[in-house]
């Protein structure tokens, strides 16, 4: 069994807030490292460091972007390893072409996400290099 962390905090301090406060602090704590609201609280209670967070929003936009190629590659590589485990497995010479035909598609729509995946990584380095 796991011992908890700051078993010694035993006391509770009760405090009212208006919507609009508690809506600043909570964006405050979003804004930094802190996991939860009472630790950032008690960090600025007592004049503790709080580590705040920097977001670049274009590394976010590309961040985004890439996962989503990210995951529209690993469909089409899974495709592809479905179609060639087939392939091994046929003996007809019909279902074989078939199989080949589908490759070769998967394989041209592999090929224009790379060049996607290429120009976004070029089109970021420019801005970025602008800056």
């Amino acid at each position: 069994m796991m011992k908890r962390e700051n078993s010694n905090k035993t006391r509770i301090i009760g405090l009212r807030l208006t919507p609009e406060e508690y809506a600043k602090i909570e964006k405050k704590c979003k804004a930094s490292t802190c996991r939860k609201l009472s630790d950032y609280i008690r960090k600025h209670l007592f004049d503790k460091p709080i580590t705040t967070t920097y977001r670049n929003q274009s590394l976010d936009d590309f961040m985004e972007e890439t996962i989503v190629l990210r995951k529209e590659l690993n469909a089409i590589g899974n495709n592809l390893n479905q179609a060639v485990k087939k392939l091994h497995t046929l003996q007809q010479i019909p279902e074989f072409r078939d199989w080949i035909i589908r490759y070769e598609l998967e394989k041209k729509i592999f090929k224009n996400k790379i060049d996607e995946i290429e120009k976004h990584i070029f089109k970021i380095t420019n801005k970025w290099l602008q800056s």
